[in-house]
């Protein structure tokens, strides 16, 4: 008898879990962005940082240059178009080899997880908060098309110092916009959001990139 209260009282902690998780409600992907004053020919003269003074510019997967869409998503997030919000087997791989290494090697996290992240406004170093990032991102993509949860996370990623997004970033650190991008410059806005401040071009170290 005491078995199955054990099975019984197991399956309900798993079925209150479930619940749980696919009871979030998805944060808000409207953002203000940088007013742009442009010329005739729609390039970019000005802009205007918002209230917070981020230099946040509205971005879009299809003004991006190919190859660094490519490249975000071989990296970061390489089954984008097929999960619900969290990779399985992202996170599997991530937990083995932080168990088996005792480091972090990989952090597992989609891009929905992520954008959860970063509207959030805080990091998700403990396991109550990186439940409530996966949470979060599977509100997301029930609410979102990934069309829609992509370009956020382009116009929110951070960039180093007060730039979000890698408009932003393409322009303030190579002056020319994401569509203009070559291959090197692509790869390093693709690894920027991973440590922006220690990776910025105008600060960054060898070491800021990890002994590989």
């Amino acid at each position: 008898m005491r078995r199955w209260w054990g099975i019984a009282a197991g399956l309900a902690l798993l079925l209150g879990g479930l619940s749980w998780l696919l009871g979030g409600t998805a944060p808000g992907l409207e953002v203000p962005v940088a007013v742009e004053v442009l010329d005739r020919d729609e390039r970019l003269l000005r802009a205007f940082p918002v209230e917070d003074g981020r230099w946040r510019l509205a971005t879009s997967a299809a003004a991006l240059d190919p190859d660094y869409l490519a490249l975000l998503l071989t990296i970061e997030d390489r089954r984008f178009d097929r999960h619900p919000g969290v990779d399985p087997r992202a996170l599997v791989r991530a937990a083995w080899q932080w168990a088996t290494r005792g480091r972090i090697v990989s952090g597992g996290s989609t891009l929905t997880m992520q954008l959860a992240r970063l509207r959030a406004g805080h990091p998700t170093r403990t396991p109550a908060a990186k439940l409530a990032q996966i949470r979060a991102a599977l509100a997301l993509e029930r609410v979102y098309p990934k069309s829609r949860i992509l370009d956020a996370y382009l116009t929110l990623a951070p960039f180093g110092g007060n730039l979000e997004g890698v408009r932003a970033g393409a322009l303030a650190w190579f002056g020319k916009e994401p569509r203009r991008l070559d291959l090197a410059e692509a790869a390093l806005l693709v690894a920027l959001p991973q440590a922006p401040e220690a990776r910025r071009p105008d600060r960054c170290s060898m070491s800021a990139w990890g002994s590989g």
